[in-house]
C-alpha cells in the first residue's frame, strides 16, 4: 500500500520532522489504521506483527481528527 492511499490524521508535515518521518496515524480506504513511530523493542511480538511507540499527544490528535 502507497502513503498516497492512506489519509493522514496527525501531523501537518511543516514541523521540524518534515513530510514523512513524524509520529503519526494514518487511515486506510477500508477503515483500520496504520501507526507510524519509532521502533519499539517492549517485547518481542509474532512473526509478521511489528511494535511502533507514539506519544500519547499523537493518538489524541488522531482520535479528534476522527470524531471519537
Amino acid at each position: 500500500m502507497a502513503r498516497e492511499e492512506l489519509t493522514r490524521l496527525t501531523g501537518n508535515g511543516n514541523g521540524t520532522c518534515g513530510e514523512d518521518d513524524c509520529p503519526n496515524v494514518y487511515r486506510t480506504a477500508s477503515g483500520s489504521l496504520v501507526v507510524q513511530g519509532d521502533v519499539s523493542d517492549a517485547f518481542t511480538p509474532p512473526q509478521g506483527e511489528g511494535l511502533v511507540d507514539i506519544p500519547e499527544s499523537v493518538l489524541r490528535e488522531a482520535v479528534r481528527a476522527l470524531g471519537w
